[in-house]
């Protein structure tokens, strides 16, 4: 990291803008940042279910089964791979208009696009057309995702106190399970139908229902106030002109940094992905699990996840970010062969408690990641540095049902692969969370831990 511009040069973050939230604007905020991204994750998890376990049937017909789940999961990456042209326009919005002008951007192109994608005609219908129509609308999804995530992560941590930004920036990624929770469970409510009717017309109802959730979604963004941080940023401007364009300064200023979050990040984007999207998809096509089992099985998986972020998050405003964020690294790369032990046993109490072990691991640096990578930026380019950052992780994330999918195929359907790929993703997070402790340090000039135990000393 010795090219990137060096921390000292950079000016010291300006003092915080003395305005008063009061807790029932914060309890708004909260609820608006968990539902739009609960929308969000719904939206697209949603997608990779169904990529799992219908695409690979209805838009790719005629290829071999194997190959036909390869060319979904290829439509399914290239939603990751739209993700950093989202954060490069939703990242200019986000710092020169507002972070809530982006977030209600994002959130009507993710509940449109998935709302078409349950309109969408196979390929019995409209021949090559379904599956180009298919990658279009899941591209405008990765385009939404791509400012989403950091814009409702700023919106909160920028209004509510430094040190309980731990527990703060678990509240975003509730929306990931619990989006999960909604995508796993409509699919299981319809799996309950017979193939014929499952397979013609029933996956589309989960995909219509985001119609619903959308108005629900942007009802409750209309009405949360704009981020004092960017409020003041605009008074600033309006005094001293307008700042460089953002996105070109986060890269020349801090590329060093956004490096630095694309690792910490990787796990929380990568390794859910691999223990959702991949893992239904071994269980039912390598293992032959029926389908309910492994929608079950993320099921309960999401449960586990809510509850470890949670007390991670409230672990982090005690011990800091980055050091629950490293720890849990350390945990993921453990338990990344036994989850896989579990699941090969085929039996459903066991692949249950399998993708449980592992989506609890990963779900402990995922509670505190938003106040690791944000925390590492100036304001003034914040947004465009922060989704820019979580984004690239995402095209990586994005491959990873494609990769593990690959190696499986190269190791003769041996899941060692699929572990052993889930142990470098996990390292990656430990290796970016541990060097984001001296920037947060040089940035925000505390350190939780001792905070806490100060307090206690003098109490």
């Amino acid at each position: 990291m010795s090219n990137e511009t060096p921390v000292s040069k950079e000016s010291p973050p300006p003092p915080a803008p003395r305005t008063t939230v009061r807790p029932a604007d914060i309890k708004r905020l909260l609820s608006a940042a968990f539902v739009g991204t609960a929308l969000e994750w719904y939206d697209y998890f949603l997608y990779g279910t169904a990529a799992a376990l219908v695409f690979n049937k209805l838009f790719f017909p005629d290829l071999d089964p194997a190959v036909g789940t390869i060319a979904s999961f290829i439509t399914f990456a290239v939603g990751f791979v739209a993700r950093p042209i989202g954060a490069a326009i939703f990242g200019h919005i986000g710092d020169r208009l507002g972070r809530k002008t982006a977030l209600i951007a994002t959130v009507v192109l993710m509940g449109v696009t998935t709302g078409c994608i349950g309109l969408l005609p196979g390929y019995d219908t409209i021949g090559i057309w379904a599956p180009a129509l298919l990658a279009t609308l899941r591209f405008l999804q990765g385009i939404s995702v791509g400012g989403e995530w950091s814009g409702a992560m700023l919106l909160t941590l920028e209004h509510t106190p430094k040190e309980k930004h731990g527990s703060y920036s678990a509240v975003p990624q509730l929306g990931s399970p619990v989006g999960t929770l909604l995508s796993s469970g409509a699919f299981a409510l319809v799996g309950m139908l017979d193939d014929d009717a499952f397979y013609s017309w029933g996956w589309r109802i989960p995909f219509l229902f985001a119609f619903v959730l959308l108005f629900v979604a942007l009802y409750m963004r209309l009405r949360i106030e704009e981020s004092p941080v960017f409020k003041a940023m605009m008074e600033e401007n309006e005094r001293n002109g307008p700042p460089p364009a953002p996105l070109v300064e986060a890269f020349r200023r801090t590329w060093g940094r956004i490096l630095i979050g694309i690792a910490a990040a990787f796990l929380g984007i990568g390794g859910f992905f691999l223990l959702t999207t991949f893992i239904i998809s071994y269980g039912t096509e390598q293992l032959g699990v029926d389908k309910s089992v492994m929608l079950n099985a993320t099921l309960v998986g999401s449960v586990v996840e809510i509850a470890v972020l949670v007390v991670a998050g409230r672990i982090a405003n005690r011990a800091g970010p980055w050091k629950v964020c490293t720890v849990g690294g350390i945990v993921s790369v453990l338990a990344a062969f036994p989850t896989f032990w579990l699941v090969d046993t085929g039996q459903p109490a066991l692949v249950i408690l399998g993708v449980s072990l592992g989506i609890g691991a990963i779900s402990i640096p995922y509670a505190p990641i938003g106040a690791v990578v944000s925390g590492m930026f100036p304001e003034t380019f914040r947004y465009s540095a922060v989704a820019m950052s979580y984004n690239l992780a995402g095209v990586l994330a994005g491959f990873v049902p494609l990769a593990a999918a690959s190696l499986l195929g190269l190791s003769g359907g041996a899941s060692w692969s699929a572990a052993l790929l889930l142990v470098f993703i996990a390292a990656c997070t430990a290796g970016g969370s541990y060097l984001a402790g001296p920037q947060l340090r040089r940035r925000l000039g505390h350190d939780p831990s001792k905070q806490h135990a100060n307090s206690k000393a003098i109490a």
